[in-house]
This record gives C-alpha cells, sequence and structure tokens, in this order.
C-alpha cells in the first residue's frame, strides 16, 4: 500500500529522535474529559430546569415538525440521562493523572461491571428485586424482560478500557455517549425530512441521524488526537466504523458493546497503520503496536 510520511515535532535531538504516532498524554486526557463532562453538565441542568412548555416551544423554533415535538422531547429526556455515561472516560482520565494504572482502572471496571450483570440477571429472575429494581422507571419496554442496555454499557466499556490505549477507550466510550445521543435526537427532530430513504437493520433509522453521528464523532476524535499528526485518517475510520455499528448492530448484539469495541479496533488499526509509515520494520500489527502504549 502507499505510506504517507508522519512528521512529528519532537523536542529532543535529532539523534534520539524516534519517529511515530504519539498518543495524547494523561493530563491533556484529564483536562478534555472533564471540560466534556461540564459541557454535559451544563445541558443536563439546561433540560431539567427548562418547563415542558419552553421545551416545545425550542423545539418549535428549531423548526421540528409539530408531530415530532412529543417523540423528541421524549428522546431527549431518555437520552439526558445517559450523559451519565461520561462518568466513565471522566473517572478513567482522572485516575490516570493521579497516577494510577490503567491495570488498576480495569480492575475496578470488572468488579463494577460483574455486579451490575449479577443484580440484572436477579431482576429477571427473582420476583422481589424486579419488582424493587432502582431502575425500573428509565428501563425501556422490551429491557423489562431482557438484559438492560447498562449492562451492555459497562461490558463494552470495560473491554475498550482493558484492551486498548486510555486515548482509544476514551474516544470510543465518547462515541457511544455522544455520538448515539445526537444520531437519536436529530433522527428523531428531522429525520426523513431531508432524505425519506429509511436505513438500518429494521428500516427504522434516518440518514440525517447517521450523519449527525458521523460528524460528531469526527470532531470528538480529531480533539481529543489534536496532538497527532494525520489524525484525520485513522479517526474517519473509527467514526465510520462507529456510524455503521450504531446503524446496523452487526451479529445482533447491542450496539452498547459493539460500539466501544468495533469503533477501538478501527481506530487502533488506523493509527497503526499511520505508525508504520514512518518505521523501518513495521509492527506486523496495530495490537502489537498499541500493546507498547
Amino acid at each position: 500500500g502507499v505510506c504517507v510520511s508522519v512528521s512529528i515535532i519532537n523536542v529532543m535531538p535529532d539523534d534520539d529522535y524516534q519517529p511515530g504516532v504519539e498518543l495524547p498524554s494523561p493530563i491533556y486526557l484529564a483536562v478534555y474529559m472533564v471540560l466534556v463532562a461540564f459541557g454535559g453538565l451544563l445541558y443536563s441542568a439546561k433540560v431539567y430546569v427548562t418547563s415542558p412548555a419552553m421545551r416545545k416551544k425550542i423545539m418549535k423554533d428549531f423548526g421540528v415538525r409539530l408531530g415530532k415535538v412529543g417523540k423528541t422531547l421524549k428522546e431527549i429526556e431518555r437520552k439526558t440521562f445517559h450523559l451519565c455515561g461520561l462518568l466513565v472516560p471522566l473517572i478513567f482520565a482522572l485516575l490516570l493523572e493521579a497516577g494510577f494504572s490503567k491495570w488498576f482502572c480495569s480492575k475496578i471496571c470488572w468488579v463494577l461491571t460483574v455486579t451490575g450483570w449479577t443484580m440484572d440477571i436477579l431482576r429477571l429472575n427473582v420476583k422481589f428485586v424486579k419488582e424493587n429494581f432502582p431502575l425500573n422507571p428509565i428501563l425501556r419496554e422490551k429491557e423489562k424482560n431482557q438484559l438492560s442496555g447498562a449492562c451492555y454499557f459497562s461490558l463494552g466499556c470495560t473491554l475498550a478500557i482493558s484492551f486498548f490505549p486510555p486515548a482509544v477507550a476514551m474516544t470510543s466510550i465518547l462515541f457511544l455517549v455522544l455520538g448515539d445521543m445526537s444520531a437519536a435526537l436529530i433522527g428523531r427532530s428531522f429525520g426523513g425530512d431531508v432524505v425519506v430513504v429509511k436505513l438500518g437493520r429494521e428500516g427504522k433509522k434516518s440518514v440525517e441521524g447517521s450523519v449527525a453521528m458521523f460528524v460528531t464523532c469526527f470532531i470528538l476524535g480529531c480533539t481529543v488526537f489534536s496532538t497527532v499528526h494525520l489524525r484525520e485518517y485513522p479517526v474517519v475510520v473509527g467514526a465510520f466504523v462507529a456510524t455503521l455499528t450504531e446503524l446496523y448492530e452487526p451479529f445482533g448484539l447491542n450496539d452498547n458493546l459493539t460500539i466501544p469495541l468495533l469503533s477501538s479496533l478501527a481506530l487502533t488499526w488506523g493509527f497503526a497503520r499511520i505508525h508504520n509509515c514512518v518505521r523501518e520494520n513495521p509492527v506486523t500489527g496495530p495490537l502489537l503496536w498499541y500493546s507498547h502504549h
């Protein structure tokens, strides 16, 4: 294949310079995640303090058709709660900056994931737990008799954190939380208004929503990896894979699990391709390169 030359600014002397793709530093990731989480907090606060009547007026002012306002408002309320998912990359980044190892963070994730799965399985099989489960009010109708999306979310995040570099794992989780949120909100609000063709496994998803997710993921990826030269190439691949995963749910698996995993793999492959262009002895696979980060 054709390789593009990569040059990364480095303050080391020429004799000591080792070319390659430099991942974002822990302090940069921590500051970035704090800002993103703060933005999510402000958005959530704004949603909850705004009266229903005002929300409807805002929707109409933004051009949402009258028949879609009700569904859009319900989707906003549901997805606003999902912004709690930003706590995962935020806490992960802060722990790394505080000096804790990735392995330590991974162990915490596994404990929480196993606990969450255990509780959800008990909810499905024990009547007392099912009737008194604290998250019953926010469960979708179809989740009342099957594992909740939160289980798949925790497992997807845990696998990404365990097997991929922090920057890649955090980015893939942002793709899931914010990218999926943008697809849902734009799809509910404007889906079918511009392009009438429906997409997805069941033909219920819109082009507008998918475009919104891709653009959101691309912006997130480029800002997370802002210090990496030629970042736009692997980020495009990662954003595209995340969008397709949300759209078609490959293997019939919940996208809360597959988006972090598949987008992490896509980003890994993309950055490894850039990295290989400047190595005398290219690594045989992207995961081998990332194992050294």
